[in-house]
């Protein structure tokens, strides 16, 4: 990097900052700065959810896959993305949107209190924040690799630049803050992913190496092929799975991004948009990972450095630091909206049970407490961050891949699933024992029983078996110890359909400590 290209981020970091504060003005309660106050355009929604969904780890780790295996990058990931999200586009998007514009909640858990009862809510709150923790220091090590590959600074160093302006936006101005970014965002990565894309079709041009013929490289033998590697059909169907209840909600910022529209025929659009981007869009961005091999030489055993040392090989400077600017915006994008939903859940579901203060809190108060929470989250997580490399986390990919995607499953099932009418029996007990289950089951085929077998249990059943556990015992359960309570179905109903003679009275959301259900909820 020179001068211009130090310039140019350092223009995309003042920018960010810019649009917090600008947002800062459209947050007057909690309900702004976790939902944008249900006023979000379907559109911006629909990038935002897009962009949320990326981070740096696609250029270190997923590079890392496309440099050794090939196509099956997008096909194992971005394709079960989009493939889930379209699903999801009718199952879950509009039903989440009526959690707030219904039962009128801030947090995409918040509802579980009814749903289920305060211990299931509890218990996936706190798992769910945990593995967030864990998911986004994973984030925040990317992208500070990537910074370390071209300026030279080191990991902790880059976590803490990225970090500390990611807090400043993100803790001003709220969810408003992170779509508005996220547009920007989606604006760079798209002059970017074209430079890089253009750049890579004229060096094989130089090396007279045709676009589709280079496929036929000794380099890039068996790269064409779509499930190759430890990425097989088993691995490819559990994705799909975990992708349908991870980018639809289950890891909760999606999920804001659903709450923020205006209604749910909105929230469906948004998540069309965002599906459509993601089925098109990666094939740019992958282009040239799956070309890396001809070009360069990882210096890393598995990859996650080829598309850094692309860059620096093919583009200018000023480009290149546009480049580098797309790194940052994907996982600054991620982070904050995670900061974000995580800092909804702690103040609206966990606080108030710890604290009976926290039950009390006004408008000032909460937005307070939002802010201050949105810090204390990204500070734990880039903690997390320095010790990724250390043997507990593995590498980058690792903690993506198998931690995020093993439990996954077990946290978001009973989230997800108790948003449908198919499911109405399934109450407390199928929640939490699935739940639970779900994440022995991962604990045990990842370590003990992952040390006694040869070669290890292969990644397709690290990450598949914890899903199906779960998901059939959260099933079975339910139909051998129903909880369908009147409450309950009162609850699905709302969540199902718009039409108010088509609901019995709901109740309000139960208040920490509540052993019952209270009284209805005021429209």
């Amino acid at each position: 990097m020179n001068g211009l290209d130090w310039a140019v981020l350092i223009a995309y970091f003042g920018v960010m900052v810019a649009i917090g504060v600008w947002s800062h003005k459209r947050v007057d309660n909690v309900s702004d700065f976790f939902t944008a106050g249900g006023k979000m355009p379907w559109w911006l929604s629909g990038i935002s959810h897009h962009m949320s969904g990326y981070s740096a780890v696609m250029f270190t780790g997923y590079a890392g896959i496309a440099y050794t295996y090939g196509v099956t990058s997008f096909v194992t990931w971005s394709f079960p993305i989009a493939l889930g999200i379209a699903i999801g586009s009718k199952l879950f998007a509009p039903r989440i949107n009526r959690l707030r514009s219904r039962l009128h909640v801030a947090s995409p858990l918040e509802y579980l209190k009814n749903r289920y009862n305060l211990p299931t809510q509890q218990a996936l709150a706190w798992s769910g924040m945990l593995l967030k923790i864990v998911d986004v220091g994973a984030k925040w090590a990317a992208i500070a690799t990537l910074l370390s590959v071209f300026t030279g600074v080191s990991l902790n160093q880059g976590i803490l630049i990225t970090g500390v302006i990611t807090a400043i936006y993100c803790t001003i101005g709220g969810l408003w803050a992170d779509a508005l970014t996220e547009l920007g965002q989606f604006a760079i990565q798209l002059l970017a992913g074209i430079a890089m894309f253009v750049a890579v079709v004229v060096e094989l041009g130089d090396k007279n190496i045709g676009f589709f013929g280079a496929w036929d490289e000794p380099a890039l033998q068996g790269h064409g092929k779509p499930l190759v590697g430890p990425y097989g059909t088993v691995f490819l169907l559990a994705f799909l799975f975990i992708k349908l209840f991870e980018y639809n909600g289950g890891m909760l910022n999606q999920a804001q991004r659903y709450m923020a529209t205006t209604g749910p025929r909105e929230a469906s659009r948004s998540a069309r948009l965002s599906a459509v981007l993601w089925l098109v869009w990666p094939v740019v961005l992958f282009f040239p990972m799956w070309m890396s091999p001809l070009l360069v030489q990882a210096q890393k055993p598995d990859g996650s450095d080829s598309y850094a040392l692309m860059t620096e090989q093919l583009l200018p400077h000023g480009m290149l630091g546009l480049v580098i600017v797309g790194f940052f915006s994907h996982t600054m994008a991620m982070c904050s909206s995670d900061a974000n939903a995580i800092a909804a859940v702690f103040t609206r579901d966990v606080a108030p049970v710890l604290s009976a203060r926290a039950r009390d809190w006004g408008e000032r108060s909460g937005l307070i407490a939002a802010r201050v929470t949105t810090v204390v989250f990204l500070g734990l997580s880039m903690a997390v961050a320095t010790q990724v490399n250390s043997p507990a986390f593995k590498d980058i990919i690792t903690v993506v891949i198998k931690w995020v995607a093993g439990l996954m499953g077990p946290i978001a099932i009973p989230m997800m699933l108790g948003l449908l009418r198919p499911f109405r029996r399934s109450g407390p007990t199928a929640a939490l024992v699935s739940w639970a289950t779900g994440l022995l089951a991962f604990w045990l085929v990842n370590y003990p029983v992952n040390w006694s077998v040869d070669g290890g249990v292969p990644l397709q059943y690290q990450v598949s078996v914890p899903l199906a556990v779960s998901l059939v015992l959260y099933i079975l359960i339910g139909y051998l110890k129903p909880e369908d309570t009147p409450e309950r179905l009162a609850i699905i109903e709302r969540i199902n359909t718009d039409d108010d003679s088509a609901a019995r009275a709901v109740p309000a959301p139960a208040q920490p400590g509540d052993d019952a259900v209270g009284a209805p909820a005021k429209e």
